[in-house]
C-alpha cells in the first residue's frame, strides 16, 4: 500500500499512541497495515513518541510506559502531546470568555495555548501561578508595546515546579486573597473516582487554593487525560463546571461525565447532543447567576 498522505505525522502518531495505551502494545507490522505507511516510518514514528517519554519501544514494535503516579514529566515534554487537539479546545476555551473578566490560568500546557488566545480579550485581568503563562502576556506587551484594553497580569510567588508552575504556601496566600470570575484549569488527570489529580503536593494543594476563588471552574484537558490517576487528588468532579475536551473522547467517558458535570464542550462536534454542546455555540462565561448554567437532563442531552 502507497504511502498515506492525507495523515500528518502528528496525526498518525497520536493514532499510533492511541493504540499503544487502548490495546497495551502493538506491533510494527500491524501498524503499517492499518495506517497505510511503509515499515520506516512507522519506525520513525515510534522513535518520535519513546523520545517524548509516552511509550516504550520493544523488539518488533512498543507498549506504554508504567509512569508512577509520583512522577511529573517536565513542560517541554508535555508540550510535545497532542498539539492539535490542545490548540482546539484553547480556541473553544477562549470563545467562553467575556471582555473585563477577572481570569485565572493555572499551570500546563493546556492553559498556556490558552493564554495566547486571550492577547485579543480586552481588559482582561489574570491571575496565574505559570511563568510559562505570565510570560505569554509579557512578551505580547514587550512585542506591541502598551495598549489600550491589554490584559492586567498577576504572577503569584512560590517554588517552581517541573510543568513551570509556582506552587507552595507563597502562592497559595495569594491566591486565597483573590477572587476570580473564572478558573481555566490544566490537569495531569481525571477520573471518576479521584476527580481531578496531579503527581506534585504541593501542586494540589495550590490548585485547591485556585478552585476555592472561583466563581466557575473550567476545566481544559484532552482526552488522554481521562482515566489517569496522580497521586493526590485536589477536587471532586461535582467541582467543575465546564470540561472542554477534544473528540478522541470515548463515548462511555462522555455518558459518565455527564453524571457530573453541568456542562461538556467537546471540540469538533458538528451537533448538540448526548450531553455535548458545539465549540461554536459555546455561551460565553460572564457575571450570570449560577442558576442560569447548563446542565444535563436525564437522557444527557445539554440544557442551556
Amino acid at each position: 500500500m502507497s504511502e498515506n498522505q492525507n495523515l500528518l505525522a502528528e496525526q498518525r502518531r497520536a493514532l499510533i499512541l492511541d493504540e499503544v495505551r487502548r490495546r497495551g502494545g502493538v506491533r510494527v507490522n500491524e501498524l503499517t497495515r492499518k495506517l497505510g505507511v511503509s515499515d520506516m516510518t512507522v519506525r520513525r514514528d515510534l522513535d518520535a513518541l519513546a523520545r517524548q517519554g509516552v511509550l516504550e519501544k520493544v523488539h518488533g514494535g512498543a507498549v506504554p510506559v508504567a509512569e508512577a503516579s509520583a512522577h511529573e514529566p517536565g513542560f517541554e515534554a508535555k508540550s510535545g502531546l497532542e498539539p492539535t487537539a490542545k490548540e482546539d479546545i484553547a480556541r473553544a476555551a477562549a470563545s467562553l470568555v467575556a471582555p473585563g473578566s477577572a481570569v485565572a490560568l493555572s499551570g500546563g500546557t493546556t492553559t498556556y495555548t490558552l493564554a495566547h488566545h486571550l492577547l485579543d480579550v480586552p481588559d482582561l485581568t489574570v491571575v496565574t501561578n505559570s511563568v510559562r503563562v505570565a510570560d505569554v502576556f509579557h512578551s505580547a506587551q514587550r512585542t506591541s508595546g502598551p495598549r489600550q484594553g491589554s490584559a492586567t497580569v498577576v504572577l503569584t510567588g512560590g517554588v517552581r515546579t517541573p510543568s513551570d508552575s509556582l506552587v507552595g504556601p507563597v502562592a497559595d496566600q495569594a491566591i486565597a486573597s483573590l477572587h476570580f470570575d473564572v478558573l481555566f484549569l490544566g490537569v495531569h488527570g481525571i477520573s471518576p473516582e479521584a476527580g481531578l489529580s496531579t503527581p506534585n503536593l504541593a501542586e494540589a494543594e495550590t490548585n485547591r487554593r485556585l478552585v476555592q476563588s472561583a466563581r466557575r471552574v473550567v476545566v481544559v484537558a484532552d482526552h488522554t487525560k481521562w482515566g489517569t490517576v496522580g497521586l493526590s487528588s485536589f477536587a471532586t468532579l461535582s467541582q467543575v463546571d465546564t470540561l472542554v475536551t477534544d473528540a478522541g473522547l470515548p463515548a462511555e467517558a462522555r455518558a459518565e461525565i455527564s453524571e457530573h458535570l453541568n456542562r461538556l464542550v467537546v471540540t469538533g462536534e458538528r451537533e448538540c447532543g448526548d450531553g455535548l454542546l458545539d465549540d461554536a455555540e459555546a455561551p460565553s462565561l460572564d457575571s450570570t447567576p449560577d442558576s442560569s448554567k447548563g446542565s444535563f437532563n436525564s437522557e444527557g442531552s445539554a440544557d442551556i
